[in-house]
């Protein structure tokens, strides 16, 4: 298959839908760990066409959504500063903080630009020697290596008038945390192929074998899920537990070893909090001491942060899969697109913004 429309052909959907009822004995559990992945789901209603019981666990795959509030506090702490200019991906812009969020900031007058690269953050610095601009660096893996490029490149370049504020988080931690939740009730796991792209499989490797749990790297299309789904369940079927891969047409065992190469150079495994979830270890990426001076966090120091979760909004619930968004009260009234409350509610690839664009108002049966 060579075009999108392959990767959407009703005709196979409903062949591998009827090769998943054949080979399902029991209502087996899946999580996705990719916001993308969710949206194609509950868009295209694959959720509510499996096997009887099936249920896909909507886990914490985007990476908006898990930014922490404080990191968000601090980049409009900063933002707020004469002299500085904030560049990040538009999405960004309107993830509630404590207060308030960056798009009403820039609305009050702050320099706050949307980018479409941080190579464009490096490029406003050398236009601009007289401000400072910081990079809000947001993501998993699969962002890690465009944002490292832009911290070597303003090195390479002496950049003074650059940094960025590093929030980086990494899959198989979260994964292990979720696992090792008495409660989680996960049976196997699609990972998501464009993470998978860069950092590769043989990290799941290990998880899978500890926790004897199936692993399948997927695709983002209708077919990719659902063959990634049904590879799932063969292995839970047959009481295999191993890492494959769906998405061969993008994803190798070993990466992308030009990319891990530019990310390893950069940056540093370190501890991180996530958004509803809290710290988890290991779980993130910083700057490396060589780089120390690109970090904004270090060199525009923000005190007395004081971060303050709406109290009616479920995201960390949502984010673990513990929880639907229809079972938030706020769903849908207080909380809108127009007017979130949490992340899941801005990002493109937010639970509760797929659920919404799909007009849902009740739970997969």
């Amino acid at each position: 298959m060579k075009y999108l429309d392959e990767y959407r052909d009703p005709a196979l959907a409903r062949r591998l839908l009827e090769e998943l009822r054949r080979t399902a004995t029991r209502p087996w559990q899946i999580m996705e760990v990719c916001g993308g992945q969710t949206h194609t789901l509950v868009r295209q209603g694959i959720d509510e066409l499996l096997p009887a019981g099936m249920r896909m666990v909507h886990g914490p795959g985007c990476p908006v959504c898990v930014t922490p509030l404080e990191t968000l506090d601090r980049a409009m702490a900063i933002a707020a500063r004469p002299g500085v200019t904030l560049a990040s991906f538009g999405d960004m812009l309107r993830v509630p903080g404590s207060d308030t969020d960056l798009l009403s900031l820039r609305a009050r007058g702050a320099d706050v630009r949307v980018v479409y690269s941080p190579m464009e953050a490096v490029r406003l610095a050398v236009l601009h020697p007289d401000r400072e601009v910081v990079f809000l660096a947001v993501g998993f893996e699969t962002t890690a290596p465009a944002n490292a490029m832009a911290v070597l490149h303003a090195s390479r370049l002496g950049l003074r008038n650059f940094s960025v504020l590093v929030s980086h988080v990494l899959v198989p931690p979260a994964m292990t945390a979720l696992l090792d939740d008495p409660d989680c009730g996960v049976e196997a796991f699609l990972a998501a192929g464009h993470v998978c792209a860069v950092m590769g499989c043989s990290a799941y490797e290990p998880i899978a074998a500890r926790y004897r749990v199936p692993i399948v790297v997927t695709g983002f299309e209708p077919l990719d899920l659902l063959e990634g789904i049904l590879m799932a369940v063969r292995q839970l079927e047959t009481g295999r537990s191993e890492v494959e891969n769906q998405y061969a047409r993008a994803v190798r065992r070993d990466g992308n070893i030009a990319a891990r190469s530019i990310v390893d150079h950069v940056f540093q495994v370190t501890d991180r909090t996530w958004r509803g979830i809290g710290p988890l270890p290991e779980s993130g990426l910083g700057l490396r001491p060589e780089f120390a001076g690109y970090d904004a966090a270090l060199r525009h120091k923000v005190e007395d942060l004081h971060p303050a979760e709406d109290p009616q909004c479920l995201a960390g619930s949502i984010l673990t899969g513990a929880a639907l968004p229809v079972d938030c009260p706020a769903y849908g009234t207080r909380c809108t697109p127009r007017h979130p409350l949490g992340a899941p509610m801005v990002s493109a690839e937010g639970t509760c913004a797929a659920f919404h664009a799909a007009g849902r108002t009740r739970s997969p049966l």
